[in-house]
């Protein structure tokens, strides 16, 4: 498989330092993306994106004067050079990657790990077998650009180098911070600067954007290196003692989560979208490679990425970095925080689904000491009428404007338009808000604050007794409802009013809603966007950026849904849906082994075969699938 690119150039890995920084390529080596690289980072105060440093480094086997190349590369006419992955036997990432090549009497053992909260990749090299003398040479491949851009050669970079312990420094451009490339033990450095040109990203010209570029090549590193010994290579931005560097790599790779089942991959993959920022701010990324924080994204992975493996702190250091953010919003002032879309009206709703899941975890006495406060302002907030769009009418139900702009989840846009307009009342947006003031009005009511509590009770009856008038037609709901226009589509986001643990609906009504869904929408990889029966379906995300954005909320499939539909499915046949919903899993076990190693893509095609698409691993998707896991593990132990 690995010898064989169409099965191996599919496949990626992802590492990350939790803190923004990541390292991403494909399992054989060869970059595919422009996203791609050894070290990328962001860069505080150039812009909010990541640049990619180090892109690659190329390792050579010299014996007998004879060398052979273990680094590859695409250009132009499919032509793939050096073709080292001719010499792969092996890939193993339970712990950390790690590729084993043959070269003759030669094995090669390579592993890589990506430092915590720090930007810095170590790649340990250790010789298994040789029968005589080895060097092993050492080429990198620099970038320093924009993940967004591709650099070519020019003469404005800065090209020189300065000898430093074991290694050299670069900075190639102004604004960039230097890069510092060391080993383990006393090095040769050979200058042989040049540029390489017409590297091809296949990934990029697959989706219709520029896919050629030049990196800078200084020269090469020479190591000797015998049978027994390793060799460990670091490349930072910051300078080390190089004997440290053994003890940085064993210390770093005995924090790993060992991934060795199904649940272990997701952890380890939830891990990697924490954002730490600095010792008191703590975020979530919303994916990889080009997501950035997002408050809708963020309230939606929270429970799962913590609290389905018990890790409350993680929940409460990121709500308490959000917290004086919304609290800032509320009143008016900057935000303060680096997150996008607090604005959203859904917002609002997902933080206070994200605190009744800790109190399930926790109590409802302790999600009331920690997040009380801030659940009554919001719904004070809420029903005050203060929210810029979000409207609570006579009938109790909440109000969005959504025809000029994307609000909600469904947020695919063209030309500045949504591509899935959703406005007025909105069927998950309403299902929450019932949710929510039941949920809310609970807790009050059990710490004595009576009259809050029968205010909110007030405004949920009034919520129940319109829901279904509104949104129920017979057989499932109705997406949105705005004024006399009705949307018929069937789409997901009715299986709230199922899943959520205060729902408007009969026993009946959400039987319905949950076997047209198992019907119509249900597939291995998770829940379609929209039925297949709707004339607007787009089966396939493909084509241009366009062709894709139209096919994103219009029948491609979110494995994130899996998350409220398996919950419906268990409100609605209790124990004996346990079996069904271990056996819908399976699907994305056997993604571990496809796409991006170990985690799940954005989204995936509606039509068989499901293949994945978008972002190479998204934060909501793995986060409901663990808490999925966590649901089923309590119903075992019930």
């Amino acid at each position: 498989m690995l010898t064989n690119l169409e099965q191996s150039l599919s496949r990626e890995m992802l590492r990350t330092n939790k803190s923004g920084a990541y390292h991403c390529t494909t399992v054989v080596g060869c970059n595919t993306r422009k996203y791609h690289g050894l070290l990328v980072m962001p860069i505080k105060g150039m812009d909010d994106d990541n640049h990619v440093l180090l892109s690659s480094l190329d390792e050579t086997v010299v014996q007998h004067g004879a060398s052979f190349n273990l680094g590859i590369h695409k250009y132009e006419g499919d032509h793939y050079s050096p073709k080292g992955h001719k010499y792969m036997r092996e890939f193993n990432c339970d712990v950390v990657p790690c590729g084993i090549y043959r070269v003759g009497g030669v094995i090669l053992a390579k592993e890589k790990v990506f430092i915590s909260y720090e930007s810095r990749i170590l790649i340990k090299y250790t010789l298994l077998e040789a029968n005589s003398p080895t060097i092993l040479r050492f080429s990198p491949f620099l970038a320093f650009r924009n993940v967004k851009e591709l650099s070519v050669e020019n003469y404005q970079a800065d090209t020189s180098y300065r000898e430093i312990d074991n290694g050299i420094s670069m900075c190639m451009y102004q604004g960039y911070p230097t890069l510092y490339m060391q080993f383990n033990k006393p090095m040769k450095f050979v200058s042989q600067p040049h540029w390489n040109k017409g590297i091809e990203y296949p990934k990029e010209l697959e989706l219709g954007y520029y896919f050629k570029e030049d990196l800078f090549v200084p020269g090469y590193f020479e190591v000797p290196i015998v049978r027994g010994e390793s060799v460990i290579f670091s490349a930072g931005v910051s300078n080390l003692d190089s004997a440290d560097l053994a003890e940085i790599y064993y210390d770093e790779v005995s924090k790993r989560t060992t991934r060795t089942s199904f649940f272990n991959c997701l952890k380890n993959s939830a891990q990697q979208f924490f954002n730490r920022k600095n010792p008191e701010e703590l975020y979530l990324l919303a994916g990889y490679p080009w997501f950035k924080c997002q408050a809708r994204n963020m309230f939606i992975s929270l429970p799962g990425v913590s609290l389905a493996f018990d890790d409350l702190s993680g929940f409460e250091k990121i709500m308490a970095t959000m917290i004086p953010g919304i609290r800032n919003f509320m009143n008016g002032k900057p935000i303060d925080r680096e997150v996008q879309g607090l604005e959203e009206p859904d917002v609002f709703l997902w933080l206070i689904w994200a605190v009744q899941e800790y109190a399930k975890a926790t109590s409802n006495e302790m999600a009331w000491r920690m997040y009380g406060d801030i659940l009554k302002e919001i719904m004070e907030y809420i029903l005050m009428q203060k929210h810029p769009n979000l409207f609570v009418h006579d009938n109790g139900l909440l109000f969005i404007n959504g025809w000029d702009r994307a609000v909600t989840w469904m947020n695919a846009v063209c030309d500045g338009h949504p591509i899935t307009p959703r406005s007025g009342y909105v069927v998950e947006i309403n299902a929450l808000w019932y949710n929510a003031l039941r949920f809310v009005a609970d807790l009050s009511s059990q710490t004595g604050d009576s009259y809050f509590s029968d205010n909110l009770t007030s405004y949920a009856d009034k919520v129940k007794e319109n829901f279904s008038p509104v949104f129920w037609n017979g057989f499932y709901l109705y997406d949105f409802v705005s004024g006399d226009y009705r949307e018929l589509s069937v789409r997901p986001n009715m299986l709230w009013a199922v899943s959520l643990k205060y729902s408007p609906l009969e026993n009946r009504q959400k039987k319905s809603i949950v076997d047209i869904s198992t019907k119509e929408l249900l597939t291995p990889k998770g829940l379609r966007s929209l039925s297949p029966k709707s004339q607007n379906y787009h089966g396939n995300c493909d084509g241009n950026q366009g062709d894709r954005d139209q096919a994103a909320f219009q029948g491609a499939v979110w494995p994130w849904l899996i998350g409220t539909y398996l919950e419906a499915y268990l409100n609605v046949y209790k124990n004996s849906g346990y079996s069904f919903a271990e056996r819908t899993l399976i699907g994305f076990e056997e993604e571990m082994y496809s796409g991006c190693i170990g985690t799940l893509s954005e989204m995936y095609d509606g039509n068989p075969p499901f293949k994945g698409r978008g972002g190479i691993s998204y934060a909501m998707n793995v986060a409901e699938v663990l808490r999925v896991l966590k649901i089923l593990k309590n119903y075992n132990k019930d």
